[in-house]
């Protein structure tokens, strides 16, 4: 069998893995439940166009089911363990160090999921402008990317080595 490398794969370590599989499970059940039981007793106050709590519940359930698809997705696109890296090639799981051009400024950080909460190092996302922007480049090499605000930014990636851990 040949693993192919895809760029939409979400790597997790298993304890994230872990804490959205259970944040889903207790939002489609427990969650789900309790939300719809404050919609119930917010329901039996009466006029509904006049209820601040039935309004407050429904926007409640709504973020809810979008947490849900949200995590649905990312499970479903997710691998657990470790991301094939090459020390010296950006990629998900490296710790990263660029230079910004024009400045002297130097930056480290894990390029990983953002669901990968609790790295002792900022954690920027692959499909992030950056993530985007340097995935795949090798140290010493540039990497021009687009900013908010339309403007373009260099940097130079400067190291590209396995995350360690804490």
């Amino acid at each position: 069998m040949t693993e192919t490398r895809a760029d939409n794969v979400n790597w997790l370590t298993q304890e994230a893995y872990d804490r959205l599989k259970a944040e889903l499970e207790y939002l489609s059940g427990p969650g789900r439940i309790e939300i719809a039981r404050k919609i119930e007793a917010a329901r039996e106050e009466g006029d509904l166009r006049e209820n601040g709590g039935y309004h407050a519940a429904k926007e409640e359930q709504g973020k809810i089911e979008g947490r849900i698809l949200q995590l649905q997705h990312i499970l479903e696109n997710s691998r657990v363990g470790e991301a094939p890296r090459t020390e010296g090639v950006v990629g998900p799981g490296m710790t990263v160090t660029v230079a910004f051009e024009d400045d002297d400024e130097e930056v480290t950080f894990l390029l990983a999921s953002r669901e990968e909460s609790g790295a002792p190092i900022d954690v920027y996302s692959p499909q992030s402008p950056l993530g985007a922007a340097i995935n795949g480049k090798k140290v010493g090499e540039k990497a021009t990317y687009t900013l908010p605000n339309g403007r373009s930014m260099t940097v130079e990636i400067l190291d590209a080595t396995p995350y360690a851990g804490a």
